[in-house]
């Protein structure tokens, strides 16, 4: 299936291809990448589970190889697109960086940032969701129901 190049749905398919490249790797599939004048600057996926480290997310490891890339700590002409709504440490990182819009595709009503009442993001960060939601859950569903097996 084809999206409108430069469209939202494009960049988060593009994040998909990285989720399920750690379903293969049996990461939790998340994936993200961000963008910068309409171009993919980096991109990334968990990997709390090959590197060993808790903090490992996709979100993280996005914004690490954004920042190296621009040589700058802030992200504000950018845009992060990540299939998984950011736990409570990403927003944080994510305020940090002045992110400028995030885009997410599935929510997460138990560890996403959004289940605590205080804001997190930076306050002109411009926020969207549910792009390719179902795509995103259901590739989730599907990783969580295989390891129950």
């Amino acid at each position: 299936m084809g999206y409108p190049v430069f469209s939202d749905e494009y960049f988060m398919n593009e994040a998909l291809k990285e989720a399920r490249q750690a379903f293969i790797e049996e990461e939790v599939p998340v994936g993200a990448v961000v963008v910068a004048g309409k171009r993919i600057i980096a991109r990334a996926r968990n990997m709390t589970q090959q590197l060993d480290d808790v903090t490992a997310h996709a979100e993280m490891i996005a914004l690490t190889s954004a920042s190296n890339h621009l040589g700058s700590k802030y992200l504000d002409e950018c845009t992060l697109y990540v299939t998984l709504e950011p736990c409570i440490m990403c927003a944080a990182a994510l305020k940090w960086a002045h992110l400028g819009r995030l885009v997410f595709a599935a929510s997460d009503p138990k560890e996403g940032y959004e289940t605590i009442e205080q804001p997190l993001l930076h306050p002109k960060t411009e926020i969207s969701f549910g792009i390719l939601e179902n795509e995103a859950a259901m590739l989730l569903k599907d990783f969580f129901n295989e390891k129950r097996k």
